[in-house]
């Protein structure tokens, strides 16, 4: 069952937000500071100073990296799959011919 825990202050863009969530606090810390770091790296590129739109592009830019990741994951657990299934096969060919030549 999972715990949580009590609020934690988090510094986002010049805000102080108090957070809770499941498991450890420095876990929630982590992701505050990722999240003012995407930001940040946001409004250097961007001529806007609105925070909403600055947090709305750190937030796409966040999905795509977390969704580029899990297209990879799932394509190599793909390849895992398929080299399993090889080695597989040709463990049951030799298991096969090993019993035909007995």
């Amino acid at each position: 069952m999972s715990v949580i825990t009590d609020p934690v202050s988090v510094e986002i863009y010049g805000q102080i937000y108090n957070v809770r969530g499941e498991g450890d606090p420095a876990y929630l810390t982590e992701l505050a500071r990722l999240v003012d770091t995407r930001m940040r790296e946001v409004a250097d590129q961007f001529s806007t100073i609105d925070p909403t739109k600055i947090a709305i592009l750190a937030a796409l830019n966040i999905a795509d990296e977390y969704s580029r990741y899990r297209k990879r994951q799932e394509s190599t657990a793909g390849v895992w799959m398929e080299k399993a299934e090889e080695i597989t096969e040709k463990l049951g060919r030799s298991i096969t011919d090993a019993t035909s030549r007995s």
